[in-house]
């Protein structure tokens, strides 16, 4: 409770004994800082003290001073709280506030006198806009600028020239003046340059979740093509958010270049922005020289600065902006000044100024004092310090840190040129495209199984899946010869993707349309839907849509061997037999033959039967029968019998050399003119949809198409078509079903069938092929499609 009052009667006592200090000191200088501007105030009183304690540059003198905080966007009060400080006396005005009270300050510098030293603040960081303070040439413009002018747009005009750009976005933040680029953006116009604008709201998140919700996938991929080459004109904090934002909703691919440019950039900012991103990023940021003696690294000629501000380790050194740096070095300029005056014996006293009398005249010593500090210069904290002809600094210098194309973490920055206004750029920009080594690169693959492109070849329990397959050797060789990893998985619903109602994809297309993978591979074909959402590399395999089918089941037939005849045939035959063994019979019962010495054979009926049986399968022997009438029959039957049994044996012996069971369906055409076996496919798939747009083209001569999408399309699809591949091929093997896919796939499956219980039909014509699918815009196609 008494810690209020305690500090209440501190400040008193530290007001009064500065104003004694004031009325003793003949060194006393005034300052003006913005309200948010806590830290200009601490180097401030730090340069201050430090310069207070060094005996050779103002021996026995002191510099004692007032601070007084303004509202950096209240012009009158900053004019107020001036005029209250000339009224103490002051030998020189400091003022770090923004462009908006800073004419108003040189307007009441000029009119009393007073040297003003100005630096220029910018919002939390944000890059500068010029002021357009008004110079003259006349003698009486009182206001020095301690900082440079803005070269922003001369900086980002020759680096976008370096790197050839000719289509970009600029990004810039809710705090910065756009007009402070518009010399850039007139240049780049005038050059046919395709620039864009957006304005990057407080609430990043909430921005880009409106982008997904607005665009449609079409406008969406155009607005992931334009973000590869982008301009940051924003402040650190503002920039690490944008970045990781865009990184993590997958708008920005590999193959990205970012360009930041910020005058308030340090280390750490550097660090982390680089550790967020990904793709290209070069940064552009004020520098200043640092000693490359450590040891006198806190020395600038004959001063020590306070290693809270000259050593970079220092938590304070680490957070300080530009506008501190130059504070300070203000300070000891005008340190050096007074050291002057006071050595060349021209020291005016300080007058007690009034700024609301009309009569009131300028500070008679402000013209000499303003000469002695346009005339000095320091080297400092921001290196050399001076002011040339039209009252500013020109010493400025930028260097230019960059990285390679990568997305491993830790990525190197190294320094590719620098920049000052007097010998321009120094060093080399190139805008590499993506090289084929991607060593480092860790590649997202989604896939399908599909046999034999995709398939599982292990799955242990506890240990990740290993896949196999055409598809998985020819993602292997690529990874192999460029370099790349990669972490596979399937896709959620195993399906290769197709437009749904409300324009989204789903299946693989889906997971790469979102994003959520790099890369897509399994038995996926070309076709024009998916490459309007996705990118393909160049065919790897020709395609061709083919027809599984079920064998007609082999059975044992134990009458095989009559066959080569039809059954009305043997009828007749048999019947041939007994009406020719009745005849001889008769023949030899009316003329009885006569029988030699010996003989035991009779004219039986059963007997001439037999005779003429065993003629005619060529088994008989001896004639018995010696009349002419039964000889003359007999030549007859055998002659009969020769021409029987040769036209048999041919065509057993045809019938036996058979092996391959023929079938009724030889082609697609064949199998869209019948209607026994129903066919279908996979429902939603680029085999449906090929033949829904052939059968429903009018324009198609050939009506094959249209009398499959009638058979594929009963019930709406329902009927005859299954949800994956997989039921599509035990559909055939367990019903009377056709299944129509992917010619290759079932080639694979009948060949790999143990029961051997398939064969395919093929179409010859291979009118699209199989191909890598990756992002719309992916930088890997034309990597991929060259190797």
């Amino acid at each position: 409770m008494e810690v209020f009052p305690l500090l209440l009667v501190l400040s008193v006592w530290w007001s009064r004994t500065w104003d004694s200090a004031n009325a003793d000191s003949i060194i006393h200088i005034g300052a003006i800082f913005d309200e948010s501007a806590k830290k200009d105030d601490e180097v401030f009183r730090t340069a201050v003290g430090d310069l207070n304690q060094n005996e050779e540059i103002l021996q026995t003198e002191k510099i004692t001073f007032s601070v007084t905080f303004v509202d950096g966007n209240n012009p009158f009060q900053a004019v107020q709280e001036a005029c209250e400080l000339m009224n103490q006396g002051i030998l020189a005005l400091v003022s770090s506030i923004g462009c908006t009270s800073a004419g108003s300050l040189q307007s009441l510098a000029d009119a009393m006198h007073i040297p003003h030293l100005f630096i220029q603040r910018a919002t939390a960081g944000t890059p500068r806009s010029g002021c357009g303070l008004t110079r003259s040439n006349r003698n009486d413009d009182y206001t020095l600028s301690v900082r440079p002018p803005v070269y922003l747009n001369d900086v980002i005009l020759r680096v976008v020239t370096e790197y050839a750009w000719q289509k970009f976005i600029i990004f810039y933040d809710s705090e910065y003046d756009i007009r402070g680029i518009q010399e850039f953006l007139d240049k780049v116009s005038q050059q046919g340059m395709d620039v864009a604008l957006q304005k990057v709201e407080n609430n990043i998140n909430k921005m880009i979740t409106t982008l997904f919700d607005t665009m449609r996938i079409e406008e969406l991929n155009r607005y992931r093509d334009t973000l590869r080459r982008a301009i940051l004109v924003m402040n650190p904090a503002t920039a690490k958010s944008f970045i990781t934002e865009v990184v993590e909703t997958n708008l920005v691919a590999f193959d990205c270049h970012w360009i930041i440019i910020n005058e308030e950039i340090n280390d750490v900012d550097v660090q982390e922005l680089v550790r967020r991103s990904i793709g290209r990023l070069t940064i552009i940021r004020q520098t200043f020289p640092v000693p490359q003696n450590i040891s006198q690294r806190c020395f600038r000629g004959n001063h020590r600065i306070s290693s809270t501000l000259c050593d970079p380790k220092d938590p304070f050194a680490q957070n300080m902006e530009i506008s501190n740096l130059y504070i300070y070095d203000t300070v000891l300029l005008l340190a050096n000044a007074f050291h002057k005056k006071l050595e060349d014996r021209k020291w005016h006293s300080m007058a007690s100024l009034s700024c609301i009398r009309k009569n009131s005249k300028p500070w008679q010593g402000g013209r000499s004092m303003l000469e002695t500090i346009k005339k000095g210069g320091v080297s400092g904290l921001t290196g050399e310090l001076e002011f040339g002809e039209n009252g500013g600094n020109p010493n400025v210098h930028f260097e230019i840190l960059g990285t390679n194309y990568g997305e491993e973490l830790g990525r190197g920055v190294r320094k590719l040129g620098c920049w000052n206004p007097v010998t321009g750029l120094n060093g080399s920009l190139t805008d590499k495209k993506l090289e084929n080594n991607m060593r480092g690169v860790v590649l997202r693959v989604v896939t399908v199984l599909e046999e034999p492109f995709v398939m599982v070849s292990e799955n242990v329990l506890g240990k990740p899946k290993k896949y196999q397959g055409f598809s998985i050797d020819v993602l292997d060789a690529l990874s192999n010869y460029l370099g790349f990893n990669y972490e596979i998985y399937v896709a959620p619903d195993h399906k290769y993707g197709s437009p749904q109602e409300d324009g989204t994809w789903n299946g693989l297309v889906g997971e790469l349309v979102f994003k959520r993978a790099d890369i897509g591979i399994s038995a996926l074909t070309i076709t024009p839907d998916r490459e309007n959402v996705v990118d393909f590399t160049t065919r790897y395999m020709d395609y061709s849509v083919g027809v599984l089918l079920r064998r007609a089941e082999k059975t044992v037939d134990m009458f095989a061997c009559l066959a080569p005849f039809d059954l009305s045939l043997w009828a007749c035959i048999a019947g041939t037999v007994l009406l020719v063994g009745l005849l001889v019979y008769l023949l030899n019962w009316l003329n009885p033959p006569r029988l030699q010495m010996g003989s035991m054979t009779s004219t039986t009926l059963y007997n001439s039967m037999w005779f003429v049986y065993g003629s005619f399968v060529q088994q008989g022997g001896e004639v018995p029968y010696t009349t002419l009438a039964t000889r003359m029959m007999m030549g007859a039957w055998w002659l009969f019998a020769l021409i029987v049994i040769s036209s048999y044996t041919a065509n057993l012996a045809a019938f036996l050399t058979i092996t391959r069971i023929e079938s009724s369906i030889q082609s697609l055409q064949d199998l869209s003119k019948q209607t026994d076996i129903p066919y279908g496919t996979v429902l939603d798939s680029a085999v449906y949809e090929h033949v829904r747009m052939k059968g429903m083209n009018p324009f198609e001569r050939d009506s094959m198409y249209s009398q499959m999408w009638r058979m594929i399309n009963r019930s709406n699809g329902s009927e005859n078509n299954v949800l994956e591949s997989q039921a599509g091929i035990q559909k055939v093997k367990y019903g009377n079903y056709a299944f129509v896919w992917d010619a290759a796939v079932l080639e694979y499956v009948a060949i790999n069938d143990p029961d051997c219980s398939f064969y395919t039909i093929g179409n010859t014509v291979a009118d699209r092929g199989y191909g890598i699918a990756l992002q719309h815009g992916s930088p890997y196609r034309d990597v991929f499609s060259q190797r």
